[in-house]
């Protein structure tokens, strides 16, 4: 995957329906944007006069949240397909699966492009997350997933403990079933180093569109990978939330623009 190439590709293909939006909405303040989503989430601001502040973290009820890593070719719309789903807290994309000490997308060498889902195991079930899985790609691909070529884009789940192993153990064997033609490639492994990747593969999906990012505040970089918010919004720009969800946040952005007030609460 050539990341200046194929990033400038997409980035300038065609103007979207949000992206036309984006020059009729009259902006207010930072601050006024971030307010309103903070007030929202629950997050506390930096000070006004410059000093650092935290946002707080999105809690799961009892305290407790579960995180499982995929690697299913592109990690720029794998992250994408796990963030409408009820229950996920946020999602990240990075590197796992090999051997080298602090891989680079330039350089990954026997690494897979991985996306990381942090859930509430309350809210969604591992084997929930194992049927987006194998719903969003083709496992039975060889070295690669259609126009992504590479090793770096072989299908892998990685377990923690002997539970998830055996729940992807059988949740291969499934999808094996319906088809004994050929053969699923997907590797199941034990979940070793998790290695984040550059701030620019991060919601990628939603940093094509520059409206979205304002509705939230314009989020920095820390924020916007810790965002519940950003990672539904990562989805819904690749259209991969559903149907109803989809038109209901195309319905808040359309009222949104008529007011010019655009602040995105919660979708």
């Amino acid at each position: 995957m050539d990341l200046g190439g194929e990033a400038a590709r997409r980035r300038d293909e065609g103007v979207s329906v949000m992206e036309r939006r984006d020059s009729h909405v009259p902006l207010p303040s930072h601050h006024l944007i971030v307010e309103g989503f903070a007030a929202a989430s629950g997050a506390r601001l930096p000070a006004r006069g410059g000093g650092a502040g935290i946002r707080a973290q999105p809690q799961t009820r009892g305290g407790s949240s579960g995180s499982a890593v995929f690697a299913l070719g592109s990690f720029w719309r794998s992250e994408a397909s796990f963030g409408c789903l009820p229950g996920v807290i946020r999602t990240s994309v990075g590197y796992a699966g090999g051997s080298k000490a602090r891989p680079e997308y330039r350089n990954l060498a026997d690494h897979a492009e991985c996306v990381k889902v942090e859930y509430d195991p309350r809210l969604i079930q591992y084997q929930q997350l194992l049927d987006v899985f194998w719903a969003s790609h083709d496992p039975r691909e060889v070295f690669g997933q259609g126009p992504d070529v590479g090793n770096q884009y072989r299908s892998i789940i990685f377990t923690n403990g002997t539970m998830e192993a055996r729940l992807a153990a059988v949740s291969k064997e499934k999808e094996q079933a319906k088809d004994r033609h050929s053969v699923i490639t997907t590797q199941i492994q034990p979940m070793g180093a998790f290695y984040p990747a550059e701030p620019e593969h991060q919601k990628f999906e939603l940093k094509r569109k520059p409206l979205l990012l304002q509705l939230i505040g314009n989020l920095p970089e820390e924020e916007l990978l810790s965002s519940t918010l950003a990672a539904k919004l990562n989805a819904f720009a690749a259209e991969l939330c559903p149907t109803k969800t989809q038109k209901r946040i195309n319905s808040k952005i359309d009222d949104i623009a008529k007011k010019g007030w655009p602040i995105l609460r919660d979708i």
